[in-house]
């Protein structure tokens, strides 16, 4: 599937490439005005003329030439729109890409870039290449300690830690387990047959147990800059997967096989991949037994379970508790406990 970030930079496109060829960028040269137009001049305009012109329209408009503060503020605005048309015009280069704009206003991406490379004087791909190289590393490191701090916990949780000590006993990894290994910590402290121990306990948990619902050990796809390399082939895959399918299951009508019918379910339950795959195999297989990968199936399950919710919190002590302390006001309820 698409990562959220890749959709965003699809969006992102599509925008800027339905942009309405008539409309000017904005944010940049004279905004949605023409900066000729601004300076009552024209194209063929040399730049003796566009300087007098300059001169002429400054002298009018400088907010110094007005008393009224209304007026001195809309000077303001119209002096601000003139020395920035002539900034635009009265070079030959800025001059040169401001014309390439109004000839070409469908190449959003080149006017951009252009303008920005000159106003910053810095070549904005060098820019795009160093934010994108940040985020990637950001994103890697990130996914990273979450991963390890994943780890950390499971190793706290008796379910999985006693299955990673049956393991390493089984093969040998824990010195109870291991006469040869005992004789050879010998010379090892207590702390540090223990820190030892301890990550042979997590290396088995990452390699030897199904985690991956909860958290997968980040890869070098998983970053922005891979992504966006990988991002055609991500959506020729997409457009394959969603054409195959309605060809199979909608114009020829084949029945669905196991792996579909537990891709709908997935679907149904609103679970990401990794979450799924974290579910027993009697847990699939039941689901599997209740058809619901029908729509009107799962729809009665899922009334039925929430029902079912509703009824246990009915019973739960807790829950009724709850509910007496929202009818008496809840969070801005009003007590007279002298614990308060």
């Amino acid at each position: 599937m698409i990562k959220f970030n890749l959709l965003i930079f699809v969006l992102w496109i599509i925008y800027f490439q339905n942009v309405t060829a008539l409309d000017l960028p904005v944010g940049i040269y004279c905004n949605e005005r023409n900066c000729y137009d601004v300076l009552n001049v024209t194209r063929e305009s040399s730049v003796k003329d566009i300087v007098k012109a300059y001169r002429n329209l400054a002298r009018i408009h400088h907010p110094d030439k007005h008393i009224d503060e209304e007026a001195k503020k809309d000077a303001e605005l119209r002096f601000l729109e003139i020395s920035t048309a002539y900034d635009v015009l009265k070079e030959e280069e800025s001059r040169k890409d401001y014309d390439y704009m109004l000839d070409n206003p469908d190449e959003m991406y080149k006017h951009y870039w252009r303008y920005y490379r000159r106003k910053v004087k810095v070549d904005v791909r060098i820019v795009l290449i160093v934010t994108i190289s940040i985020i990637s590393l950001f994103q890697y490191y990130g996914a990273l300690s979450k991963y390890n701090e994943v780890i950390s916990y499971f190793l706290t949780v008796p379910k999985y830690r006693i299955k990673a000590q049956e393991i390493a006993k089984s093969e040998g990894l824990l010195q109870s387990s291991n006469p040869s290994l005992k004789r050879k910590n010998r010379s090892k402290t207590k702390d540090q047959i223990k820190r030892e121990e301890e990550l042979i306990l997590r290396k088995i948990i990452e390699e030897k147990m199904n985690i991956k619902g909860s958290c997968s050990k980040p890869t070098i796809y998983d970053i922005l800059w891979i992504q966006l390399v990988f991002l055609p082939y991500t959506i020729y895959k997409y457009v394959v997967f969603y054409l195959s399918w309605y060809y199979k299951f909608n114009i020829c009508k084949q029945e669905y096989g196991d792996e579909e019918k537990l891709y709908i379910i997935r679907k149904n339950l609103g679970l990401s991949e990794g979450e799924f795959n974290q579910l027993e195999d009697d847990e699939k297989e039941y689901y599997l037994s209740l058809q619901l990968w029908k729509k009107d199936k799962f729809t009665q399950w899922k009334r039925e379970e929430e029902e079912r919710n509703k009824a246990k919190l009915a019973e739960s002590s807790q829950h009724k508790r709850y509910r007496r302390w929202m009818k008496k006001g809840g969070p801005g309820q009003i007590t007279f406990d002298p614990s308060d």
